[in-house]
């Protein structure tokens, strides 16, 4: 499949291409250059890591209890899982 790189160096990733790997906008790709000049592109998962002391997990929760402002959704799915720094 040829593409065009444009002046800025990007190029378009065909759809076809996107829709077979589940590439969407916002995907992370890994990319590396093989022996004799093959590019590679992996597609990747970025996981967010949030590490919290104690203090910082009871002013958390005492911020869920106050119920002043909605925390952003990706926020409230990371901290569930969150723990202390010993555990």
């Amino acid at each position: 499949m040829l593409v065009t790189i444009d002046k800025r160096g990007s190029i378009n990733l065909p759809a076809l291409i996107r829709k077979e790997l589940g590439i969407k906008s916002g995907s992370h790709l890994e990319i590396s250059v093989e022996a004799g000049g093959a590019i590679t592109l992996y597609p990747v998962k970025i996981y967010r890591t949030i590490k919290l002391g104690e203090s910082g997990l009871l002013k958390l929760q005492e911020a869920r209890k106050s119920e002043k402002c909605k925390l952003p959704d990706w926020f409230i799915e990371d901290v569930s899982n969150a723990g202390t720094n010993s555990e």
